[in-house]
């Protein structure tokens, strides 16, 4: 159970952390790239030992953590939207592309003392055509023992469980990139869970996304416990913590 978009805000690190103290939690996936990165780290000290701490990649609509003036827009980086249709196109800045996940892994290095346990990327931009390429090279460099994200699953699978149509484009979408990591020697989920709408009932929803599980089942979450201006998804964060506070197990 993975709870994504640590660093993000105060509210949003406080949230994940108490989650994972309570054993409702036992991933982190973590916004190196935020500058509360170093601030929000130092909440995960005591942490319970089965609890990873994994690097989520943020190549959108954030600050950059390197000068790269043929990637970024004005001091942002580009939309999920303009980032897609660069990479369909095969106009992506491929240098600017590794400098910033490079500087990303650099960053949360330097933070926690080691490599992530595990990788991935916000709004799943690290399955596509080129990124995903930089990202697996760069974990297998720089943290070859952490696995990798896919929203890769099988069909009787998605079938089985809630927003199928989604889960069904996310998994194309990711369609052989399990396999490009074994390929470098590194692993992956082999099944995936948690997309909806962020306006369905998440305490309805969450013993759903646990149905049809592989050896290796990952549910991702996105609690948080203020809402944020900005965040399309605050409301959702509210109630997906309320929802695992009161989650016996997964």
């Amino acid at each position: 159970m993975c709870a994504d978009d640590f660093a993000m805000s105060a509210g949003i690190s406080r949230t994940i952390v108490e989650l994972a103290q309570s054993g409702k939690l036992n991933a982190i996936s973590c916004m190196a790239a935020s500058r509360r990165w170093p601030a929000d780290a130092a909440l995960l000290k005591d942490l319970p030992g089965d609890v990873e701490i994994g690097l989520h990649l943020v190549l959108t609509d954030e600050a950059p953590c390197v000068d790269t003036p043929e990637l970024v827009e004005g001091d942002q980086l580009p939309s999920a939207g303009r980032l897609g249709g660069m990479a369909f196109l095969r106009r992506l800045p491929i240098g600017a592309i590794g400098s910033e996940v490079n500087a990303q892994f650099e960053r949360f290095e330097e933070v926690m003392g080691r490599p992530p346990d595990f990788v991935d990327g916000h709004q799943h931009v690290h399955f596509l055509p080129g990124i995903r390429r930089v990202v697996i090279e760069a974990t297998s460099r720089r943290a070859p023992r952490a696995w990798l994200r896919t929203c890769e699953d099988k069909l009787w699978r998605i079938l089985r469980r809630p927003f199928r149509v989604k889960s069904l484009v996310n998994a194309l979408q990711a369609a052989g990139f399990a396999r490009a990591a074994r390929r470098a020697g590194l692993r992956c989920n082999d099944s995936f869970a948690g997309f909806y709408d962020f306006r369905s009932p998440f305490q309805l929803l969450l013993p759903r996304f646990f149905t049809a599980r592989g050896q290796f089942h990952l549910v991702i979450c996105h609690p948080g416990d203020t809402e944020l201006a900005d965040d399309p998804i605050s409301v959702a964060r509210l109630k997906e913590a309320e929802a695992l506070r009161k989650w016996i197990s997964f």
